[in-house]
């Protein structure tokens, strides 16, 4: 009989009951993140709750994780300018642009939680014992922005036009909302439903269509004209004859008024039959076989996490490859974005449409750690491939089902990036007060979220080394809205405005350039008659710990801690220290 599952209230069984956890030293802008998943994942706090947490247990031993700025950076601000997030964010509007939201602080802080379950793990199994474990924001957000830094490294230019422009759309009757389909055909019909120029839709599909990997999509004026003019309800006649999604942007406010209070993963223990195997090696994961059915960014990006830990980590792919090794720009023959979440991977061609390949895929899974997938809804009951169809033949199995929206909201739209944006107001929460809302561009929510499954599938396996389950595990891009907008949530709540003030995370133009102040400092004079670095000398003179911002991430290659893998691709340093 299956146990209930894990959540905030009700719980019955998590990866670290009976372990306690203290925190030392000065707080950090992660640590608040920290305390909290420790705390949804069972373990009880005991005296301070920041600076470097100590966790310990009968069965474990002890292990100290924290997070740090890494060299450069000072705060939340000057990560995102040294790492490149402020100029990918910016594509869109043309400049680098501050994320009003502590993603860097809020990836930094997953990645710590990943390393301590990840120790934790490997000191159960018999292996190197990792007394501290530590992630840097640098670090971090250099691997949130990894696929744009392989693309600026790759051997060619890119696939799509680098330059302003995108959505969200604003009817007549002024709804901003966001559109989404995956299918030219749709696209096409939806825009002439508009009345849109037959050019102005076939020039606009490509750049719409490689947002996702370009962080812009300069498609004609001509297409905002056509929403322009058109009534919102038009706009949902449109989008229902052709088969379009749409979503006006919520709110901070409104999602804080239907917020459940769920964490951002559950966990389902199954029966105990898991007998646990020693396998002694310096890597935490090493022995464990993780197969992977994924697409696009989310699920690939959870098990690339899993392989730097040791995991073998196995592709199932179509017959004829992932179609995206293909996709420009390319290092030696192979698409660079791809290289950046699938490198060291193997692959498996797998035809789930037939009855033969399905029955081969239940084998493979049946010896296998970690099955994860990040399928349509009900894709995988359908092929007879979800949970209840594989855990008879493998009790230890960690299934995992990195989601849209984990069955959440029944009137959700389709479950991609910007859509999960738009809906759970993460466009507000971007954006400071002097700016209208707008979903970041930059695959936020598909990098959280990814970050999010790998955490959800190592508190799985370290629940399954504890007590001999196996376990589901659910981790969605809701739930990584939801982390990333919490403390902007919480104000709403309140009452308060859960907006940042005004020109918030703004860099400053220089003569040649930008910089970016610590978001504590005050804005100094205007500094455009300045070069960079009479600027930089300056706000050194002022006692502050200003930093160049990117905006070119070829400059990445050579000056951060980047190397180049056997294609000839970047590639960002594992995001821990072990020790």
């Amino acid at each position: 009989m299956a146990t209930p599952a894990i959540s905030a209230v009700g719980r019955t069984a998590g990866p670290l009951d009976g372990l306690r956890f203290e925190g030392s030293g000065p707080p950090g802008a992660a640590d608040a993140l920290v305390a909290e998943h420790l705390r949804l994942l069972g373990a009880q706090s005991h005296g301070a709750s920041g600076g470097r947490f100590t966790v310990t247990g009968r069965d474990v031993g002890e292990v100290i994780t924290g997070t740090s700025w890494g060299a450069t950076a000072t705060d939340e601000a000057t990560a995102q300018a040294a790492t490149g997030i402020m100029a990918v964010h910016g594509r869109r509007d043309g400049a680098p642009r501050g994320l009003a939201v502590d993603y860097a602080a809020t990836a930094t802080g997953v990645l710590a939680v990943q390393g301590l379950l990840a120790g934790l793990l490997a000191g159960l199994r018999g292996g190197r014992r990792i007394a501290q474990v530590e992630a840097s924001a640098e670090r971090a957000g250099l691997l949130t922005v990894s696929q744009y830094l392989a693309a600026a490294g790759a051997e060619e230019g890119e696939a799509a036009e680098l330059s302003a422009g995108g959505p969200p759309f604003t009817s007549v009757d002024g709804t901003v909302f966001e559109l989404e389909t995956l299918d030219p055909g749709v696209w096409a019909a939806f825009w002439r439903a508009l009345g849109a120029p037959e050019e102005a839709i076939r020039r606009g599909w490509r750049p719409f269509q490689f947002r996702y990997a370009t962080a812009c999509a300069p498609f004609p004026e001509t297409l905002h004209q056509a929403v322009r003019a058109s009534p919102w309800q038009r706009i949902r006649d449109a989008a229902t004859s052709s088969g379009a999604d749409v979503c006006p942007l919520r709110s901070l406010g409104d999602r804080a008024a239907e917020y459940d209070g769920a964490p951002p993963w559950q966990l389902t223990p199954h029966e105990a039959t898991y007998a646990a195997a020693r396998v002694p090696d310096d890597l935490p994961l090493a022995g464990f076989t993780v197969l992977e059915a994924g697409r696009r960014i989310q699920a690939p990006l959870a098990t690339h996490l899993l392989g730097l830990l040791g995991a073998e980590v196995i592709r199932i792919e179509p017959p004829g490859g992932d179609p995206l090794r293909g996709m420009p720009p390319a290092c030696s023959g192979i698409s660079a974005r791809w290289l950046a979440l699938n490198r060291g991977k193997k692959a498996v061609e797998v035809d789930i449409k037939s009855p033969s390949d399905r029955k081969r895929l239940r084998e493979m899974t049946a010896d296998s750690d970690v099955f994860l997938h990040n399928w349509a809804p009900g894709k995988a009951a359908e092929l007879g491939l979800d949970h209840d169809d594989l855990a008879p033949a493998n009790r230890a199995l960690v299934y995992a089902y990195t989601s849209g929206w984990a069955g959440r909201l029944a009137d959700a739209p389709m479950g991609t990036d910007f859509m999960v944006q738009a809906r759970t107001g993460v466009g507000e929460a971007v954006r400071p007060a002097d700016e209208p809302p707008a979903p970041s561009l930059m695959t936020l929510l598909d990098v959280l979220g990814g970050l999010l499954g790998a955490e959800a599938v190592l508190a799985g396996l370290l629940l399954r080394e504890r007590t001999g389950h196996g376990v589901r595990v659910d981790s969605s891009l809701l739930g990584a809205a939801d982390v990333l907008t919490a403390p902007a949530r919480a104000r709403a709540a309140q009452g308060l405005d859960p907006r940042r003030p005004a020109g918030f995370r703004r860099p400053l133009r220089t003569a040649d350039g930008w910089i970016a102040l610590p978001d504590h400092s005050a804005i100094p004079h205007d500094l455009s008659g300045q070069s960079t670095d009479q600027a930089l000398g300056r706000m050194r003179d002022h006692g502050l710990a200003a930093v160049p911002v990117v905006t070119d991430l070829a400059d990445l290659l050579s000056a951060a801690p980047i190397s180049r893998d056997a294609h000839g691709a970047p590639a960002v340093p594992t995001p821990w220290s072990f020790a």
